[in-house]
């Protein structure tokens, strides 16, 4: 049995998130996590973070939550999430980093990043250093 074709599939929605959204490469990172002005958040879920490790200094904000930590009127808002401060978003990939971004921008954010390739990326980039 084939399914009918979603109005609104991911790709489609990767495609309007990264229309939108600013990425930064892993080798552009380190100059922004000198920068206090910039919070790192992972959006994987803990098991990932848990079992991959993170990126050092990363906040753990998992997408599923993302709406709520990020809204100040939430009673769960986590207030290093701010709209003062410039945020570098990423996931595993990169996938859910990006539509996460677009959802912090259409929340209202002005200066949200997705690091391209995510975690993944990162930890090649690492290991290439080694």
């Amino acid at each position: 049995m084939t399914s009918a074709p979603l109005k609104r599939g991911f790709k489609k929605m990767l495609a309007e998130a990264n229309a939108v959204i600013e990425t930064v490469s892993v080798p552009d990172l380190p100059y922004l996590q000198d920068d206090p002005d910039v919070v790192i958040l992972d959006v994987r879920d803990a098991g990932e973070r848990e079992a991959e490790g993170a990126i050092p200094d990363s906040i753990h904000t998992p997408r599923g939550l993302l709406e709520f930590l990020a809204d100040p009127e939430s009673p769960i808002y986590n207030d290093a999430i701010s709209a003062e401060r410039r945020l570098v978003l990423y996931c595993g990939t990169g996938g859910r980093s990006a539509l996460a971004a677009k959802t912090l921008v259409d929340m209202g954010y002005p200066d949200v990043l997705s690091l391209a390739g995510g975690y993944s990326a990162w930890a090649a980039a690492d290991d290439a250093k080694a």
